[in-house]
């Protein structure tokens, strides 16, 4: 049971076995620190020293998670950590991610739907995985390359644009955030409502299953990035100003969204339909005669309505619910 034994915060001299037992979502944190198992009888700080791991910032990960992010003070918990181990492991989580997690479901999910050429539904379902997982790609990769840069370049004391700063590279970053969350919601609301039930139902049901572990850990991640590592950073960039006598950037505010709930209006179905039939916008407000700015709305809208904001999940909901045929597709 997840926090029902031992005590409210992990500590330096627990045993690192027990704390496993206490919540297995360690296991998903000790190899992005490079720790195996086979830890004996060793505590946390005698495990930790072995490896060469900082064992204030392994600290402060599992009580973040343990937490599910939200630690009882944050800034004394950044006090604690030391940045270059946690962008250590959240390098490490990226290439878990990207490297293993994902092609492994994407495994699980070829044997568990008929991918052959007659099931278009099974052939967009994995179409919509393969956008979904190369989203995640994308987002990681530029962690690495530009925010992770920014950082490193910081700690090693290189001056950097005094126009740029972690919240400025993040802001970004945390659109990409919210998006993969959408984009995996979508993807296990779509097998759920719509794969029709000519498949492997068991393993059909335990890729659902890894696909909801992975939401929950990619959400950790995900917020562990938007807090903990952000506000380390945060903390870096004020020492350094202070050190160079610069002043600092505000924070960039974001949009709040809308909540539209309606139902899709003709109108709206039509644009659809031309979505799915790979029309630009422009050709889709050639066709019924409208600006292009309202075909605009009509996406966003239609995106809120139905939660989908990509064309394979369209093109899925469009063929499920009977508002183009299989052979009008253009896959």
């Amino acid at each position: 049971m997840i926090g029902g034994k031992m005590s409210e915060k992990y500590k330096e001299t627990d045993h690192m076995g027990d704390i496993i037992c206490d919540d297995y979502r360690i296991l998903q944190v000790i190899s992005r620190f490079g720790l195996t198992l086979g830890f004996g009888d060793h505590t946390v700080a005698e495990t930790c020293q072995a490896a060469g791991v900082d064992a204030p910032t392994f600290l402060a990960v599992v009580n973040f998670i343990r937490s599910n992010g939200r630690p009882a003070n944050m800034s004394d918990v950044v006090d604690t950590i030391s940045l270059s181990a946690l962008m250590n492991y959240l390098s490490r989580s990226h290439d878990y991610f990207v490297k293993f997690r994902l092609p492994a479901i994407r495994r699980k999910l070829i044997e568990s739907i008929d991918c052959s050429a007659r099931n278009q539904i099974a052939f967009l379902i994995l179409k919509f995985y393969d956008e979904f997982a190369a989203e995640v790609g994308r987002h990681m990769d530029y962690e690495d390359k530009h925010i992770h840069t920014y950082v490193n370049d910081l700690m090693a004391g290189v001056r950097t644009d005094p126009g740029v700063n972690i919240h400025r590279l993040s802001h970004q970053h945390h659109d990409n955030h919210a998006q993969i969350e959408k984009s995996l919601s979508e993807l296990k609301s779509i097998i759920i409502k719509y794969y029709p039930t000519d498949s492997n139902a068991q393993l059909l049901n335990d890729v659902l299953i890894d696909l909801f572990m992975t939401e929950e850990d990619l959400f950790s991640h995900c917020h562990m990035e938007d807090t903990l590592f952000l506000e380390a950073v945060a903390q870096l960039e004020e020492q350094r100003r202070e050190q160079e006598g610069e002043g600092g950037v505000g924070e960039e505010e974001q949009e709040p969204e809308q909540n539209v709930t309606d139902a899709l209006s003709e109108r709206e179905k039509e644009v659809i339909v031309c979505v799915v039939k790979g029309l630009s916008n422009k050709e889709i407000a050639e066709q019924l005669y409208i600006s292009v700015n309202t075909v605009m709305t009509h996406r966003r809208n239609i995106s809120r309505k139905l939660q989908i904001h990509s064309p394979a999940g369209l093109t899925i909901y469009a063929i499920v619910n009977g508002l183009i045929k299989l052979e009008d597709v253009k896959l």
